[in-house]
């Protein structure tokens, strides 16, 4: 049996790693070495209801084949320089808004390599020594989060670049969904 569905899309059991899918999907169009990306997560029985222009707009017509619980809407581009923990802590969300979601390319380690890490690196250093790194990894993380806590993330490698080779899993990428449950915070 496949595990993606119709669309294209993996499938996954529920709405959040479906939203996360989507988003990774719809990045891995983009192709590697794009910016960061910030999605809101719209529950989208409420958005037809709510916004019938725009759900319409986004393909989202009563109409049409029933839609994923969850729907992603992209954001404003993130601005160029600006470190992400900055960006996230001026974000708050209205409302209507059920959880929010990200996509960020980084380099990696495997663990092995940390104990060859050269004491006194700047941050600055420290990006150009794992970028030369042999062992170096391209990843693809998308994290999402929902106002109830609710967590999920989708790994894809550079090397390894199909969906079928995409990791998930709640607890791959506790800094960035912290940092993302934190734009929820009153």
């Amino acid at each position: 049996m496949s595990t993606v569905s119709p669309s294209g899309t993996p499938m996954a059991a529920g709405p959040l790693t479906r939203a996360v899918l989507e988003i990774d999907e719809y990045a891995s169009t983009l192709g590697w070495d794009q910016p960061a990306r910030l999605f809101a997560l719209v529950d989208t029985a409420r958005l037809r209801a709510d916004e019938p222009a725009l759900a319409a707009q986004l393909g989202l017509d009563e109409d049409d084949a029933p839609a994923a619980p969850l729907t992603p809407v992209e954001q404003d581009e993130i601005p160029a320089g600006t470190p992400l923990d900055e960006f996230l802590g001026t974000i708050a969300w209205p409302d209507a808004v059920a959880g929010c979601a990200m996509t960020v390319e980084r380099l990696m380690l495997p663990p092995s390599a940390e104990a060859s890490v050269p004491d006194n690196l700047d941050e600055t250093a420290l990006a150009a020594w794992v970028a030369s790194h042999p062992e170096r990894q391209e990843v693809r993380m998308t994290v999402a989060v929902l106002r109830d806590g609710a967590r999920e993330s989708a790994l894809r490698l550079r090397e390894k670049d199909s969906p079928n080779e995409v990791l998930t899993g709640s607890g791959l990428v506790p800094g960035l969904a912290e940092a993302l449950s934190a734009t929820f915070e009153a």
